[in-house]
């Protein structure tokens, strides 16, 4: 048990290790990237670029570089931005982190209850008309971006009918932080995560969908209905419990990659400071060490919810761990 814990703490320090060095590859070793120009300006002097360059550090060996961020990065976390000069990054980071959360937390709530009502449904009537425009939903709003969905839904709710009874009660764009008001910060983040979840709730519904007729043919079902269980009890009860592996793990990757940053496309149409928006900033103005810190700690939270998807994997199927066992 230890061994393997030890094993696979190792991989996910190798992982991250892997993908620091590729970041930094590209954004730092990449011929023209030495951001020492952007810093000092346009029009500055050999002696101020030569003073720049010894400053920051660009006038060393790459290894030596990485190594000096990575320190700034993760250890003394004093990592300054270079287009807001002495600006640390990673409170930056810290910040926007919770702005993330909350708007991936609603959304999942959406995405995992409308999946769930969608899918059931569309299995127990399957093959019906029913089945068929609830499917047809859920490809539409698998198909629909999120930043057109976005754009359209701020046009109604913000112009068009604003001022309308229907949605008088939209808070203008924004963030409000949970501890100011809890009904704002519920208010602001409503149609944002309903939005980023129109494309989950038809995708898990699909999934869901044939996992649960898959399931209707296993051994435990047949001996369930035998025993005389009803309809309600063998699809919620047993169908699920057979069908929640593969849902658990898109479930867990894309939560993960929510949170690391994948909302961008959201926080930007909604103007929501999360850790996406600063991507999307450090982005536009080639600003190096926040770019580095929103990716690095983006693969932190996709490597780790990996390796929680694991355990639970363990805990939903112990013949996963009996297997690997006997490799």
């Amino acid at each position: 048990m230890i061994g393997a814990f030890l094993s696979r703490a190792g991989q996910m320090l190798l992982v991250i290790f892997g993908i620091s060095v590729l970041v930094f590859s590209i954004f730092f070793a990449t011929p023209g990237a030495d951001p020492t120009a952007r810093i000092a300006g346009r029009g500055a002097s050999p002696q101020v670029v030569a003073r720049i360059r010894a400053e920051y550090g660009f006038d060393r060996a790459l290894p030596i570089q990485y190594v000096r961020m990575m320190e700034k990065l993760f250890v003394t976390r004093d990592l300054t931005s270079y287009v807001d000069h002495g600006e640390p990054v990673v409170p930056e980071v810290m910040g926007a982190a919770p702005v993330t959360l909350s708007l991936v937390l609603w959304a999942a709530f959406f995405w995992v209850g409308g999946s769930l009502l969608i899918g059931v449904a569309s299995a127990v009537l399957r093959d019906s008309w029913i089945d068929r425009i609830l499917m047809v939903l859920g490809l539409i709003g698998l198909s629909m971006p999120v930043f057109w969905l976005g754009e359209v839904v701020n046009l109604f709710t913000q112009s068009r009918w604003h001022d309308t009874w229907m949605f008088s009660w939209v808070p203008s764009l924004g963030y409000v932080p949970f501890s100011q008001s809890p009904w704002e910060w519920a208010k602001a983040l409503f149609l944002p995560s309903l939005t980023l979840a129109s494309s989950f709730i038809g995708l898990y519904a699909r999934v869901l969908r044939a996992e649960l007729l898959g399931a209707m043919g296993e051994d435990s079902i047949r001996t369930a209905r035998a025993k005389g269980a009803g309809p309600v009890r063998v699809w919620l009860w047993h169908g699920l419990r057979l069908s929640w592996l593969s849902y658990v793990s898109l479930f867990g990757l894309d939560f993960a990659q929510l949170l690391g940053g994948g909302a961008l496309l959201t926080e930007v149409v909604f103007a929501l400071p999360g850790v996406g928006r600063l991507t999307y900033q450090g982005l536009a103005t080639l600003d190096l060490p926040l770019i580095m810190a929103t990716v690095m700690y983006s693969a932190i939270f996709v490597v780790v919810a990996n390796a929680l998807i694991d355990g639970i994997y363990t805990l939903l199927d112990p013949r996963i761990a009996g297997g690997r066992n006997a490799r």
